[in-house]
């Protein structure tokens, strides 16, 4: 299977959901140029670390369920476990074709809140994924999955 795929996962608290922190999330990239030869990776970029990215090549591919069949590739994104907001409807698996690729954007929160304070945190996760060779995942994807719900 021909797949290069990058994961970029931006992580913040109830510090960064407003102000000049949230314009500083904000400014995170959707993609980022691609780090060399190994086709899975993460960026992690977090508000513990002024939201600067981190890379990390990956082995696999956790939380994306990939199926090849009759010269196509099929991408499922599964939810993050323990996590907000309940999802009533998911969308379809999509299909790529050789030389195509699908950004796939979903948003989390996680914790609760307790009489100490608040303690949730946000993730959005935008994952860029090629079904062929490494493209330049900063132009516009073949396919999109904009999977985001109320953090509220």
């Amino acid at each position: 299977m021909d797949v290069f795929a990058q994961r970029v996962r931006t992580t913040w608290t109830k510090r960064s959901r407003g102000g000049p922190a949230a314009s500083v999330r904000n400014r995170v990239p959707e993609a980022f140029p691609w780090p060399g030869e190994a086709p899975l990776h993460e960026v992690d970029v977090d508000e513990s670390t002024g939201f600067e990215p981190r890379f990390k090549v990956l082995d696999t591919l956790d939380g994306v369920t990939l199926r090849e069949a009759g010269g196509s590739l099929t991408v499922r994104v599964e939810l993050a476990r323990m996590s907000w907001p309940r999802r009533e409807w998911r969308p379809e698996p999509v299909r790529l074709w050789p030389g195509e690729w699908l950004r796939w954007q979903i948003n989390y929160r996680f914790g609760s809140p307790c009489a100490c304070g608040d303690q949730w945190s946000y993730r959005l996760e935008t994952l860029n994924l090629a079904f062929g060779a490494v493209p330049d995942f900063a132009g516009e994807p073949d396919r999109r999955v904009i999977e985001r719900g109320d953090l509220r």
